[in-house]
């Protein structure tokens, strides 16, 4: 018996702690509302702040891009004017050397009629 009473009591106190009413919600005070409005503004100054130095590292990537590709035209074009002065430089010596061979053909045969 002493049990079954103990049982019940404890039964009442646990369903009349679930049967109370929610608390009422807490109307916000205009000091947080300030609150929440200063925490808002900085997190929108915080995201231009964030976007405006994204763009300046945007631009400053594209400019380093652009400046690279100069850079390549000019070496590029560098290169080509090396290679065409080679080209020149082995013409002309080449131009020489037969100049030269046939100055010394005509000599030999020269020497030969002799």
């Amino acid at each position: 018996m002493n049990k079954l009473l103990a049982t019940l009591v404890a039964g009442l106190f646990a369903t009349s702690v679930f049967a109370q009413a929610p608390a009422a919600p807490v109307a916000p005070t205009a000091k947080t509302m300030k609150a929440a409005a200063k925490e808002t503004k900085a997190v929108v100054k915080a995201d231009a702040k964030e976007a405006k130095t994204d763009a300046k590292a945007d631009a400053k990537a594209g400019a380093a891009k652009a400046e690279a590709k100069v850079d390549a035209k000019e070496a590029t074009a560098k290169a080509d004017a090396k290679v065409s002065d080679a080209k020149a430089d082995a013409k002309a010596s080449k131009a020489k050397a037969h100049r030269k061979a046939t100055k010394a053909k005509a000599k030999a045969h020269a020497t030969k009629k002799d």
